[in-house]
């Protein structure tokens, strides 16, 4: 039995972690053939890590879900997209434990095609000079997947949405006008996620940015952040609702190519706000890229 290297041992004890207590057990009783008897979440772990023939087929296991595969890539800083099936979750993780497989928290690969795969790759490794506008692709499609996914109307399994994705001094501005006008603020990277979080599992919105024309612009600024903002439609099931206009500061950590949330500001109008013109085009970015250059300084 070959049995699974130390770096697949450590990862896989980090991942059985992310399952709940009858799954685990569970999971231990078929890898040992119910002839060990487990009595902790320790004894679990041992016994399934030591019996397992190898660590693609522990992931392969029914009970060790999709959901904690991509748990645990998230919380390892690991890009994988939310809409990601159990099977290429699986390759990424093992790809992971061997070393070939890149860590790039908030620079996701939102691929669709080889050409399409090459070109992210190739943007999201180069340092020198950094694309912006690829970055700012790459962001939406990463960010508003996740988001959405949280709508139980969407009919997606859930990303892992969390704070984990924001630097912990994260600042959120959120302001909306439809009957009547409200701003709120939130400091942290709990309350922001859970803010953000709110208008899409609570509030069951759903964010159509238009990414095409004038509905996106990614620029760097002086101190330091990469600006990208964004504007789409909003909506609830099969009705429009408005339109929105966010920006986003992204810093990047100081070890790797990790990008974090450091500041949103959301701008939701609600579809009576609008006039006629404004209803009958895409929704287009209001600030021009040297103001967003400036926006954070």
């Amino acid at each position: 039995m070959a049995g699974l290297s130390a770096r697949e041992k450590e990862g896989c004890r980090r991942l059985l972690a992310q399952l709940d207590t009858e799954d685990l057990f569970s999971v231990a009783e078929t890898v040992t053939n119910r002839l060990i008897h487990v009595f902790s979440k320790e004894e679990a772990f041992d016994a399934i890590i030591i019996y397992s023939k190898s660590a693609e087929e522990l992931l392969k296991r029914r009970k060790v879900h999709r959901g904690a595969i991509f748990k645990y890539l998230a919380a390892e800083n690991v890009t994988v997209l939310p809409s990601s099936e159990k099977n290429q979750l699986i390759q990424c993780a093992l790809d992971y434990w061997r070393g070939s497989c890149a860590q790039d928290s908030a620079s996701p690969r939102p691929t669709v095609s080889s050409k399409d795969e090459q070109k992210v790759k190739k943007g999201a490794s180069a340092l020198e000079p950094l694309d912006c506008q690829l970055l700012g692709e790459q962001f939406c499609s990463w960010f508003y997947s996740l988001l959405n996914s949280q709508n139980p109307s969407f009919g997606q399994e859930k990303g892992d949405w969390g704070p984990q994705h924001f630097w912990e001094n994260a600042a959120l501005k959120l302001a909306y006008r439809a009957s009547e006008e409200a701003v709120e603020e939130h400091s942290g990277a709990q309350m922001t996620s859970l803010r953000l979080l709110a208008l899409t599992r609570d509030e069951r919105l759903l964010f159509n940015p238009n990414v095409d024309g004038g509905g996106l612009k990614c620029v760097p600024s002086p101190p330091g952040p990469v600006v990208v903002a964004v504007a789409g439609t909003i909506h609830r099931d099969n009705v429009w609702l408005g339109v929105f206009e966010q920006i986003f500061g992204l810093v990047r950590c100081p070890v790797g190519k990790n990008w974090k949330i450091k500041n949103v500001n959301l701008k939701i109008l609600a579809q009576n706000m609008l006039t006629h013109e404004e209803s009958q085009r895409l929704p287009a970015v209001t600030l021009q890229s040297k103001e967003l250059e400036l926006y954070y300084s």
